[in-house]
């Protein structure tokens, strides 16, 4: 007879856990050996469950089922639950705001200019594939990544919009840009002549966009030595030069004169070329901050990244063009509890209860995007109400304090489990922002809307 367990289960600590993806459900099934033996073992009778996936989670009250079969639930039926159901923690991606910013910065650089979305890191954490397409169904004509994977993840979901790496990728991953019909940035000869004999043996071309270096000295040829590396491969039937573009490293600075040199480097590069005879193709360099603030280097076409998901690249842009902010990131209360005085709250209990407020646990963490480095200073909203973060944010869990006084005409906010949060975004009168957050930590508003991409489930609307 099986061992009784102090927490009710039986047996259950001697068996062997596992996984055989076999079965077409999943069920509990009744607690027993784990098969036939004697003349059924050796008459081949099936064993009324197994080491596997049936075996795995069995309970004592299966005993008690009438027929003592297994409890099946169906697959297709579970994967109904929306990831919403099955944590209470989520980022909310607004297309239509995605939308009204691709549409401003079109209408911002006018007929001739063509647009780039750079959907690189997934989209700044935000959905590389919907991002891509909203884009190219809103007017951009080019989509820019940062690795040949972010390039196939487009190419397999069916993205067939000109796609630039903005970097020079391993000669390995030369097969992988040819299969995938990508462009890579090239900046080395070997590169560029082994792109060339690659694409010639299958009897196609070698497209590239040809990086130069003006100074942010961090890929592409140096500008006072394009002509020379173009003499360099040029000679190669198969290569193919669409563009040409650099990078500006201060065009979201309030000082210009390193942005002014960068750019009379790249104009300087563009004559050397196009004296030597050669074509540079789509000429490109304006990055978001740029985009916005210099028309002088949209030249043709333009490369917009944090812009298109409504976040500012400087403060000198606000007044340029309005933006609309994307991301917004939810959650719902787990555990809502009346802490007394002085008591302590999450680890290192660095806050303490200062009595009459409630603390309210949402399932949120570090390990979400909300830093660590944001413990007790930062806001979250209830029914259109702020309210202070308080403890150090755990790495799946944190907490805030909502005070249950009556004074004045403050209104009162109670909070109960399952009621919604705002981590970031605008309700009513109170908004807590991505810039904010960043502004408390020292860092980008970058950095933090690519954190939250990391595993809460992402719904868009």
């Amino acid at each position: 007879m099986a061992e009784e367990l102090p927490n009710g289960f039986t047996g259950f600590a001697k068996r062997k856990p596992g996984f055989e993806p076999a079965s077409a459900t999943v069920g509990h099934t009744p607690v027993g050996g784990y098969g036939p033996t004697g003349a059924a073992a050796l008459a081949g009778t099936p064993a009324p469950y197994s080491r596997g996936a049936q075996g795995a989670f069995q309970y004592a009250r299966d005993h008690a089922r009438p027929n003592g079969g297994a409890a099946n639930f169906d697959p297709d039926k579970l994967r109904l639950i929306p990831a919403t159901d099955r944590r209470w923690a989520w980022t909310e991606i607004d297309l239509n705001a995605f939308r009204r910013n691709v549409t401003a910065i079109k209408q911002h650089v006018g007929h001739g200019v063509r647009v780039m979305a750079v959907v690189k890191a997934d989209a700044y954490g935000h959905g590389a594939v919907r991002c891509a397409k909203t884009a190219l169904n809103s007017g951009a004509e080019y989509l820019g990544v940062a690795t040949v994977e972010e390039a196939i993840e487009l190419r397999e979901a069916l993205v067939n919009a000109p796609v630039l790496v903005l970097s020079q990728p391993p000669i390995s991953a030369i097969p992988l840009l040819l299969g995938y019909k990508v462009m890579p940035s090239i900046y080395e000869p070997d590169f560029a002549i082994q792109y060339a004999e690659a694409a010639d043996a299958y009897g196609i071309r070698a497209p590239y966009h040809l990086a130069v270096n003006t100074g942010m000295n961090r890929i592409g040829v140096r500008y006072d030595q394009v002509v020379e590396f173009l003499n360099q491969v040029s000679f190669h039937r198969a290569l193919d030069l669409v563009g040409t573009f650099t990078h500006f490293a201060t065009a979201d600075a309030a000082e210009t004169l390193d942005f002014h040199i960068q750019t009379k480097r790249f104009l300087e590069a563009l004559s050397g070329m196009r004296a030597a005879g050669v074509d540079p193709g789509i000429i490109h360099a304006a990055n978001s901050a740029a985009t916005i603030r210099y028309p002088d280097v949209h030249f043709d076409m333009v490369r917009p990244g944090i812009a298109l998901y409504g976040l500012h690249p400087c403060q000198e842009t606000r007044h340029l063009i309005e933006l609309h902010p994307v991301m917004s990131v939810h959650a719902r209360v787990t555990d809502a509890r009346l802490v007394p005085m002085s008591e302590g709250v999450s680890y290192g209990m660095n806050y303490r209860s200062p009595g009459s407020v409630k603390i309210c646990t949402i399932p949120v963490g570090y390990a979400d995007g909300l830093r660590r480095g944001l413990s007790g200073r930062t806001d979250f909203i209830v029914a259109g109400q702020r309210f202070r973060q308080v403890g150090n944010i755990c790495m799946d869990q944190c907490m805030f304090e909502v005070d249950m006084r009556i004074y004045g005409t403050r209104r009162r906010i109670d909070p109960q489990i399952g009621d919604e949060v705002l981590l970031v975004g605008r309700q009513g009168d109170s908004v807590v922002t991505l810039d904010d957050m960043a502004n408390t930590l020292g860092t980008i508003h970058y950095e933090l809307s690519i954190g939250f991409s990391h595993r809460m489930p992402r719904v868009y609307v």
